[in-house]
């Protein structure tokens, strides 16, 4: 088990109060240095700030561009790995306008938009809007790849580790952990021959590093507080099954370790629930989504499966409806245009506030390839698959109109 980040989240104020950030570095690299002498890799440090409309205040959307190219060369020169400046707002509609151009002018910056939210409802306006920043976003680089640092959220609370989804409330600092534990599962479910050996396996593991992990931290917090009076709040961490595209990483090889033949035949959807309901079993100080993650691009037995046309879009809506954080790094037609994804956001948005559960989509259209194609990425954390086919035509009215849809969960 690996971390995947750790997560500092603040409000720096606009304009910069460099200060904060020089701060929020300074604590990430003692947290590193304590948990890495735990025995835990931590592959990344980032910062999450407060929503950039909030930051910049409501009349200076335009001025994203100019801040993001500011605190991606800062983050630079504090060692910081990546920031992500938080969601675009359903009330702001200008804000999501100025997303790609800020996303096209840096390379560490990450960003989200909000579409739907347990009190508002699915905004059916800013849900298009988020469509439309994933076409455009995915003509910035030939091989779609700047949608990478895109998510469109659908119920995702304040205080989330993993990324594009993280942003913060308030104006006291905290943190958060996020793993990457697939490989737990995996181990747990190889030589289990009953899956209550297996879950059981699994639970045990998850507690053991998760103990580890909040006393460290804990520690960390109470050192900082006696050197300066005062430190970040410790959120928690988000113990989610989050993949590496390694055959002994992956939530893949995980279902069939389990006893599915191949991902995405039947048996696959009791599968994420048995897995997502070991997390739910464990005890410890939990944040964001802790769930499962099913990334198709970060995981080389899903990849291998979407390529072959066992694992399908649907398929992984299905499993959300019992897991995850929705759809994650799936590869699409270039062609798909802001209709088509539209309906696929709509079904995601509709399963998280019917469900009463955090999920995002981060969508990653692959211009000049259509599906069945495959896909060219080269970057260390992909597994290359194949274009996945996108079984929308768009929506009609009464569901195509511009308005509210408001849905109680259950």
């Amino acid at each position: 088990m690996k971390i995947r980040s750790i997560t500092f989240f603040c409000n720096p104020k606009y304009p910069l109060d460099h200060a904060i950030l020089e701060g929020g570095a300074e604590f990430l690299r003692t947290a590193r240095a304590a948990l890495e002498d735990a025995g835990f890799d931590v592959q990344t440090t980032r910062i999450a700030t407060i929503p950039f409309p909030k930051l910049l205040g409501e009349r200076n959307a335009g001025k994203l561009t100019a801040l993001a190219r500011e605190v991606d060369q800062v983050i630079q020169q504090l060692d910081v790995g990546y920031i992500c400046l938080g969601p675009a707002l359903p009330h702001l509609p200008e804000s999501y306008e100025a997303v790609p151009e800020a996303i096209a002018a840096t390379k560490n910056v990450f960003f989200g938009g909000v579409m739907a939210e347990r009190r508002g409802g699915i905004n059916l306006a800013a849900l298009r809007a988020c469509a439309r920043i994933i076409t455009r976003c995915s003509a910035i680089e030939a091989n779609g790849f700047a949608n990478l640092r895109f998510a469109a959220l659908a119920n995702v609370p304040a205080g989330t580790p993993f990324f594009p989804a993280a942003y913060h409330e308030g104006h006291l600092t905290a943190f958060g952990i996020a793993t990457e534990a697939a490989d737990l599962a995996v181990e747990a479910f190889t030589s289990a021959l009953t899956v209550e050996a297996g879950r059981k396996a699994l639970i045990t593991a998850i507690q053991k590093h998760a103990a580890i992990l909040a006393k460290v931290s804990r520690a960390v917090v109470r050192t900082t507080m006696a050197a300066q009076r005062r430190a970040p709040i410790f959120l928690g961490i988000d113990f989610s099954l989050a993949p590496f595209p390694q055959e002994q990483r992956s939530l893949g090889t995980a279902f069939e370790r389990m006893g599915v033949p191949r991902v995405g035949q039947h048996g696959s959807l009791a599968a994420a629930a048995i897995l997502t309901e070991c997390i739910d079993r464990a005890r410890f100080p939990r944040a964001g989504f802790s769930g499962l993650f099913l990334p198709v691009l970060e995981d080389s037995t899903l990849a291998q499966r979407a390529a072959e046309g066992l694992l399908t879009v649907k398929d992984l809506l299905l499993y959300s409806a019992v897991c995850g954080t929705g759809l994650d790094t799936v590869p699409l037609p270039g062609e798909a245009t802001e209709e088509q994804l539209g309906a696929v956001l709509l079904d995601l948005s509709a399963l998280a506030l019917r469900l009463d559960k955090p999920l995002t989509a981060r969508l990653m259209p692959v211009p000049g390839r259509k599906a069945g194609d495959a896909t060219g990425f080269d970057f260390a954390f992909f597994s290359n698959s194949k274009v996945m086919e996108m079984d929308s035509d768009g929506l009609r009215l009464p569901l195509g109109a511009q308005a509210i849809l408001h849905l109680d969960h259950r």
